[in-house]
């Protein structure tokens, strides 16, 4: 009888078993365009090494999907004139202030939606995910989001297939990025909805979600930790008086667009 020798197991703290995985990862995805080859930079492989538990055969396949869906979606080539619309009444965007580490956080107020456009409404979710990707400082690779839902009731519910398709966006093509996320103010009723949307969401991302309440001193102490109360904004019982601007926004994000378009400009033009 022949005996199956074993198998080192895996472990991810070794930098040569994890530069060995990334070479696999690179041989098993193959030649890429210009665009993908900036997109699949090692910080990249790494993610989707880690969405898969380091099985590179899964993870490929996963990087695959995305390459697919960035040539079809072309998420780098939408501009803020794209969105704007959506934007007008601040229920998402890229905040003023970083967490105590220097991630980005982005702000959502599901009670100011404005719009009944799926395709609008996945596209500026992708905007703003790529707009705070490349506004990541260097040695951070993951954001927080602050999500209020002062307000909200179940007419701002989000219709099942935007939930679907912008969760489906989320962990498929922009896996590992999400640090935390701290649901604010959540009322009752939210908790039918939420039940609806962890049948989407995988376990990784239901343990990074927090509620927060602003009366509830124990759960504000878990925000603090991650944001400082010095840069929070009142409305998340913080002490910065601080307010979306959609005209100041526009400006920031018109800037930003000529960085994004300078980035992956493929001929350097």
């Amino acid at each position: 009888m022949f005996r199956r020798k074993n198998t080192p197991l895996f472990n991810a703290s070794n930098a040569e078993q994890r530069e060995a995985k990334i070479n696999e990862m690179r041989a098993a995805i193959g030649l890429l365009s210009a665009r993908g080859e900036k997109y699949c930079n090692e910080s990249c492989l790494i993610k989707y090494l880690e969405a898969r538990n380091w099985n590179v055969e899964k993870s490929s396949k996963m990087l695959v999907e995305s390459l697919k869906w960035r040539e079809g979606t072309r998420p780098e080539n939408i501009r803020w004139p794209d969105v704007s619309g959506e934007a007008k009444t601040g229920k998402m965007y890229r905040a003023s202030f970083p967490d105590r580490e220097g991630k980005t956080v982005i702000v959502m107020r599901p009670a100011k939606q404005n719009t009944s456009s799926h395709e609008g409404q996945v596209q500026h979710l992708v905007y703003t995910l790529e707009n705070a990707i490349r506004s990541l400082p260097e040695g951070q690779d993951k954001m927080v989001w602050l999500i209020d839902f002062t307000g909200w009731t179940l007419a701002h519910a989000t219709p099942i297939k935007t939930a679907r398709e912008s969760m489906s966006v989320l962990q498929n093509h922009y896996p590992e990025r999400l640090a935390v996320a701290f649901l604010f103010n959540a009322p009752k009723v939210f908790e039918a909805s939420f039940k609806v949307l962890k049948v989407f969401a995988d376990k990784k991302t239901i343990q990074k979600l927090h509620f927060v309440y602003k009366e509830n001193e124990e759960s504000m102490k878990t925000l603090y930790e991650h944001i400082d109360p010095e840069v929070l904004p009142v409305d998340f019982g913080g002490k910065t008086n601080v307010t979306y601007n959609h005209e100041d926004y526009s400006k920031l994000m018109t800037k930003d667009d000529i960085k994004t378009a300078s980035f992956w400009a493929e001929d350097g033009n």
